[in-house]
């Protein structure tokens, strides 16, 4: 069976589960970590809990398949049952690796005070950030150990293609593909990404503990 990081690994290259309609559960990869991800017509669910608990709570909704995973009622189960908390389900973004160095000027600073740092590092591991005039970028290992960005822009400098640029100079930070995570409401973000060159791949809603 795949591991998590190895199902991450294969979307990154364009290559997904098979669109059959079905649910595919996989161990956590971390004991900080849970939760799903939607692909086209396939999810994954990363837990501990009983396999079968998943299959038969899935079961017992009595809706369409291929949404049955992001239903509320069945995210409410998992909550239940896992003792966890969740906050939304957002648009999974995937960007491959860029040559070439920033066009911005960054700066690398240790700045746990920052909301953005002290959310990121609740979440990931190893975090690294950066500065920019206005700005902070933040990268960490998150789910299944990928590599993910977040990035934040002060309300005096946005409206300039600034967050596209700290979501590009990302791609040219690092030599792997690099994740985000976006709000589906959040139109701003996701035009930057997009903008940027990271494309969407599926749909994912976390599990944290409480």
């Amino acid at each position: 069976m795949e591991s998590l990081p190895d199902i991450l690994d294969s979307a990154a290259r364009g290559v997904f589960p098979p669109a059959d309609g079905g649910t595919t559960v996989v161990p956590q990869h971390s004991p900080r970590d849970a939760g799903v991800l939607a692909f086209t017509a396939h999810s994954v669910v990363f837990t501990d809990e009983d396999p079968q608990w998943v299959y038969d709570t899935l079961r017992a909704l009595d809706c369409d398949a291929l949404a049955a995973t992001m239903n509320a009622r069945f995210l409410a189960a998992f909550m239940a049952r896992t003792g966890r908390t969740t906050d939304t389900i957002d648009v999974m973004m995937v960007g491959a690796p860029l040559p070439g160095r920033p066009a911005l000027e960054l700066t690398g600073i240790d700045d746990p005070g920052h909301p953005r740092v002290m959310s990121s590092r609740r979440r990931r591991d190893d975090v690294r950030v950066w500065a920019a005039p206005g700005a902070v970028l933040v990268l960490g290992r998150g789910i299944g150990g990928r590599l993910e960005v977040a990035v934040e822009v002060a309300e005096e400098v946005r409206q300039r293609g600034l967050g596209r640029e700290l979501v590009t100079a990302a791609r040219q930070l690092v030599g792997e593909p690099v994740w985000a995570q976006v709000s589906a409401g959040n139109a701003r973000s996701l035009r930057a990404f997009q903008a940027a060159g990271y494309r969407p791949v599926g749909s994912e809603a976390l599990f944290v503990p409480r």
